[in-house]
């Protein structure tokens, strides 16, 4: 297969060499090539099930809501990843980065993209359904921020926030799951997770400042530009602080209390790495706030275990 047909930074992987040949623009579509997304989008999903169930005391519909919260962000990340190609298609074809998305790419037309984006919210809908009311109108509620997404970094510095907003709804949706309602430990986590996601983002935003800057585009990478690191500071550290606060809300044991630090020593690692001229160390950076994401599910986690034993 061609490189011309490769999304530019993700080569080599499943979709590229395994994958039938008439799927990979899709999976390409709904980022499955490049499935670390999902994995953001899934983990606030998952420390809010785990933080909900250690104050419920009671872990006995944890392995099943995790699987479902599983398959719903997976499949709503590539939807969103999906509307966000719809929409950015022409900007798409001016950055080095992104011009050999399917889309501009034309390996995908805008028709076949819309019916491929609406198969994909209807399975997301088909995992919504499972859940009781209230976490269904919460959910659907969230959709409202992923349609406004695409067009912020027309519009504001800070497209950044936008995005926390999306991809830490899953922070509300573990209490809304658990107990059909949102309680404060619930609005602290997702707080403490919208800072976090400001946080990556921007450092996933310093590939692409120099072509950005050229198109007009906005984002806090351009805003802080040499200030980055002391941006990151403030809001790596917000997150652990509000993140610490959901956890003293709820009562929570030492092993939570682990999880986070862990997460924060992980965070500070970030940091004190980074090198905003370096794209592919910025890459590298941001996919690693998966593994500092497990390891505060999995102090969550134990917790939940051990509060529900």
């Amino acid at each position: 297969m061609s490189d011309a047909a490769r999304v530019a930074d993700a080569t080599g992987n499943w979709v590229d060499t395994r994958a039938p040949s008439w799927s990979r623009p899709y999976l390409r579509l709904s980022r499955l090539d490049r499935p670390i997304g999902s994995w953001l989008l899934l983990l606030p999903c998952w420390w809010s099930l785990a933080l909900a169930a250690g104050i419920a005391r009671d872990i006995s519909q944890l392995p099943l809501n995790i699987a479902l919260f599983f398959i719903g962000a997976f499949v709503m990340r590539g939807a969103g990843c999906t509307w966000n190609d719809i929409t950015d298609r022409d900007l798409d074809a001016m950055v080095e980065r992104t011009r050999s998305r399917p889309i501009p790419a034309g390996q995908v037309r805008v028709s076949q993209a819309v019916v491929f984006l609406v198969a994909q919210a209807l399975i997301g809908l088909a995992v919504l359904l499972q859940f009781n009311r209230f976490a269904i109108l919460t959910g659907v509620a969230s959709l409202a921020i992923v349609a406004v997404y695409p067009f912020m970094k027309r519009i504001t510095w800070w497209p950044q926030i936008v995005l926390g907003l999306a991809f830490s709804w899953g922070a509300l949706m573990g209490f809304a799951v658990t107990f059909s309602r949102i309680d404060p430990a619930a609005l602290a986590l997702y707080a403490g997770s919208v800072t976090w996601v400001i946080g990556y983002d921007t450092i996933y935003a310093h590939q692409d400042a120099e072509d950005d800057a050229l198109i007009g585009i906005k984002s806090t990478a351009r805003l802080f530009a040499a200030k980055t690191r002391q941006a990151l500071m403030v809001f790596y550290t917000l997150a652990v602080v509000l993140i610490g606060g959901a956890l003293g809300m709820a009562g929570s044991g030492y092993p939570a209390w682990l999880g986070l630090a862990a997460f924060a020593v992980h965070l500070g690692w970030q940091i004190a790495r980074l090198e905003i001229g370096d794209p592919a160390l910025c890459l590298w950076l941001f996919k690693s706030n998966r593994d500092a994401g497990l390891l505060l599910f999995a102090g969550l986690l134990a917790d939940a275990v051990l509060r529900g034993a």
